[in-house]
């Protein structure tokens, strides 16, 4: 019999004879190393342990305790919800069921919408399932032979999913007899490994996520090795149903959503305050740094869109606007980048003239699917800190870095600590490799220079150039995306873009495209979500109220509040005949950071009772004393982490 060599994580080797099964070499490493095995790499591919080893190869079993167990894990925890769907439902058709970064989900179509009821069941169900320890099995069929059987069982969608990405021979996975599906793998050995899940909820959604395809029912799942991890998630969960920006914004009073306008938020008056203020702390920031700001216009012609490229790369996230020819035919501004353009190519550049850096805080629309649309983090109308920064070759360094020192700055103020990602070449892409890869050269560079760790993120970048992301882990440990830099030698060229050299020639000049914000609805929710909307006191749309005790001290109240507004803080008076424990507890539920009380005392001799949102009663205090206070805090701009929640 033929032997086959096997090289371990450790470096050493083993020989095996060939065939022998992934699983068993597991069992002749260590009994107790197969009892936990969930699945194996084999030259880091990942494989089922009924895997067999034909040819020498590196070999790495996968335990709970590896990078990639828990994808295998909740993809197979996928599978045991479909088998226990298509037992409860029979006729249901299954469309996809991945593992996600938080869990799982499957896609089916059923007769009717799924109800929490459908949920205990489903679960009770599973777990039945996962007790018998019914093995998960590949099957490998031939690709007609795969088709016409799933045909037969009445399922068109894997008919659909095998013909684009079967090969000759196609790979499908059973639970025992319970449940089929076509599959690359790999999966847990058997259904007894699979301990520690919940159903989370349902949604709608649609084959292949297009809203022109089937519709389809989409149920969430969890799962973790053991109950002690699920239980923290289920506790984060509930933690981040009371941060929800979706439901804070409503209560606060910042936003609201209508039918009529899907995607796009109404900013309320307190909303709007927030919205401006932001506005106007991106341009203290940015007009020191020798920013200029315009404002371009909603609607273009289609002629922009195609010098840029998005007419043919971007239109069908654009919202297009029906004309009576099509050379009229325009798109709503969905990004600012080709108006820029046009502004700088209005004017005749020389070198001395770059950096020239353009920042912009127009409206901004894309159609996103219906479907994806969630609060202000998925909308289709948006206000984005956009900039960009047209140089010479010889200062992309120098520019990137100085960036890289505003974003530092603007975070921090925010409290807030951002990571960075370098995205490279997507496959489809404008312009010559060669261009790519000196751009991306470019970027590392500074960032090295500038001292920031970051990780690689190849074929992500945007399709025109090269970019920087930079990533916010909130106070639940969930990710946001925010801001970016772009490194852009395409655009242009595109609009034919020159300035004057030292050399007096013409040469292009190379944009920098970034936002520091991302957008400001996005921004907003991070914010709402990482203070649970006790926002920090230089940016709380009321930042004081003003509370009287009773209608005779209703006229001081009145004083205090004109005070405070002379001043420059952003005040309330609560005029309300309400006793002085329920306008406490109203302004602390909207978050307001401090509350004067103001009776008898403090009417007699110009005091006001300070209370902290976050440290309760501080006092009574004299009231220029607490605005001195309150404005060298705003000042200081400070995070405020003791008002999270």
């Amino acid at each position: 019999m033929s032997q086959v060599t096997v090289i371990l994580p450790d470096g050493s080797s083993r020989t095996v004879p060939a065939g022998t099964r992934v699983g068993e070499l597991a069992a002749q490493l260590s009994p107790g190393l197969a009892r936990v095995a969930l699945a194996a790499a084999v030259d880091e591919h990942l494989v089922d342990l009924s895997f067999p080893l034909e040819r020498d190869a590196a070999v790495r079993i996968i335990t709970p305790g590896s990078p990639e167990s828990l994808g295998v894990y909740r993809h197979s925890m996928a599978h045991l919800m479909a088998a226990a769907v298509t037992s409860l439902f029979p006729g249901t058709q299954c469309g996809v069921g991945p593992a996600t970064d938080d869990g799982f989900f499957y896609d089916f179509i059923v007769d009717r919408p799924f109800v929490p009821e459908d949920l205990e069941a489903i679960e009770k169900k599973m777990k039945e399932i996962a007790s018998r320890d019914l093995p998960y099995e590949r099957k490998l069929l031939p690709k007609e032979e795969a088709k016409g059987y799933f045909e037969k069982r009445g399922e068109p969608l894997k008919v659909e999913l095998i013909e684009e990405k079967g090969g000759p021979v196609v790979s499908c996975y059973t639970i025992d007899e319970v449940f089929i599906d076509f599959c690359t793998g790999p999966h847990v050995p058997s259904s007894g490994r699979l301990k520690a899940f919940k159903l989370l909820n349902t949604s709608n959604a649609y084959w292949k996520g297009d809203a022109r395809n089937q519709p389809m029912q989409r149920i969430y799942g969890t799962a973790f090795f053991n109950k002690e991890q699920l239980d923290q998630y289920l506790a984060r969960i509930e933690e981040a149903k009371k941060r929800d920006h979706r439901k804070l914004g409503k209560e606060l009073g910042l936003f609201m959503f209508h039918p009529w306008a899907p995607g796009e938020p109404f900013w309320l008056a307190k909303g709007t305050i927030l919205v401006n203020l932001l506005g106007n702390y991106m341009r203290s920031v940015l007009f020191p740094e020798g920013y200029i700001e315009v404002r371009t216009p909603l609607v273009f012609n289609k002629a922009l869109w195609e010098t840029s490229g998005h007419w043919e790369h971007y239109r069908q996230n654009m919202f297009l606007i029906q004309t009576h020819s099509d050379e009229e035919a325009a798109g709503l501004k969905a990004m600012n980048c080709p108006g820029h353009m046009l502004v700088y190519g209005s004017e005749v550049h020389s070198y001395r003239d770059l950096p020239l850096r353009i920042h912009d805080q127009s409206v901004l629309h894309r159609m996103e699917a219906s479907g994806v649309l969630s609060g202000l983090t998925r909308v289709r109308e948006f206000i984005m800190d956009d900039a960009h920064i047209f140089i010479t070759e010889d200062q992309i360094g120098a520019e990137v870095e100085r960036l890289l020192r505003i974003i530092e700055r603007v975070y921090h103020d925010f409290g807030l600590t951002p990571e960075m990602t370098l995205s490279t070449r997507p496959p489809e892409f404008l312009g010559e490799k060669a261009t790519w890869d000196h751009a991306e050269s470019e970027l590392t560079k500074a960032l090295t220079q500038a001292g920031q760790a970051f990780t690689v993120a190849p074929g992500e970048g945007a399709f025109y150039g090269p970019k920087i992301d930079f990533a916010v882990t909130d106070a639940l440990g969930r990710k946001w995306q925010c801001a970016t830099i772009q490194l852009d030698y395409q655009l242009p060229q595109r609009f034919r873009l020159k300035y004057i050299g030292a050399d007096n020639a013409e040469h292009t000049p190379v944009v920098i495209h970034r936002a520091i914000f991302g957008s400001f609805e996005r921004f907003i929710a991070l914010l709402i979500e990482e203070y649970a909307g006790a926002l920090p006191l230089w940016i709380a749309p009321v930042q004081v109220a003003v509370l009287p005790i009773a209608d005779r001290h209703m006229e001081y109240g009145r004083t205090v509040l004109d005070r405070l507004k002379a001043a420059g803080l952003r005040a309330e008076l609560d005029e309300r005949q309400e006793k002085i424990g329920y306008k406490i507890r109203e302004a602390q539920l909207q978050k307001v950071p401090y509350m004067l009380v103001v009776g008898d005392r403090e009417a007699a001799e110009g005091l006001v009772a300070v209370r902290s949102r976050s440290a309760g009663d501080q006092g009574p205090r004299r009231v220029e004393d607490f605005i001195t206070a309150a404005l060298d805090q705003v000042a200081r701009k400070a995070g405020e982490k003791s008002a999270k929640v």
